[in-house]
């Protein structure tokens, strides 16, 4: 698959040091833009659900 379909949150700047996302056959897919080669897939219904998660603070005590 072509990397040209990756995106990156527009909060990132212009260095490698972020998380990319795309979906891919009905799946999203992750990867931290310096790690390429490593990619997280899941559904969208569970990538959802993180999104909401991490926007409601909760997983705000792990930093």
């Amino acid at each position: 698959m072509p990397n040209c379909n990756w995106q990156k949150s527009s909060h990132s700047s212009s260095s490698d040091n972020c998380i990319e996302v795309r979906t891919a056959n009905g799946a999203v897919e992750l990867r931290e833009s310096d790690e390429g080669h490593l990619t997280l897939h899941t559904t969208p219904t569970t990538f959802a659900a993180f999104l909401r998660a991490a926007q409601a603070g909760e997983f705000d005590h792990h930093a």
